[in-house]
This record gives structure tokens, sequence and C-alpha cells, in this order.
């Protein structure tokens, strides 16, 4: 998922900074910051079902991409679990 978000973000010229920011003006809502978008890209955190719907918008990318990333990361943090 990390990977795959910042990847993205540069092709799309896109700083952390700016991605939230249009993360803020695509979905209403002012809570996310760059320092969310830079622990989503670090793969601290996994994007909850909300912001990848956002994220799909701003990236200008499929949804399912998305829930693609986000499903493998959840299973390889299970593995590594283990």
């Amino acid at each position: 998922m990390s990977g795959l978000l910042t990847e993205r973000r540069r092709l799309r010229g896109l700083s952390q900074h700016d991605l939230a920011e249009k993360l803020q003006s695509v979905s209403g809502n002012s809570s996310i910051t760059r320092e969310v978008v830079s622990r989503w890209e670090r793969g601290k955190r996994i994007p909850g079902p909300y912001w990848r719907h956002w994220l799909g918008h701003a990236l200008e990318m499929p949804p399912c991409d998305l829930e693609s990333a986000a499903s493998r990361t959840r299973d390889h943090r299970r593995a590594q679990k283990r």
C-alpha cells in the first residue's frame, strides 16, 4: 500500500502536503494532514475505507486498486505476526 501511494502521489507531482490539501478539498474533511499521509506512505498505518475512497479521487485511480493494496498489506502484517 505504502509504495503504491508514494508512486501515485509522485506521478501526479504532489508533495505529501499537497495530497493532504487535495484530500481535504475533495472530501470536505479537514482532519487529514501531511503527517497522516506520511504514516500511510511509511506503512505505519493503512488508510481506512473512507480515506481509500477519497484517495482514489485525489490520485485518479480505481478504488479497487487501493482496496487490493490494503488487503495485501493487512495479509502481510498478519503473516509477520505469526
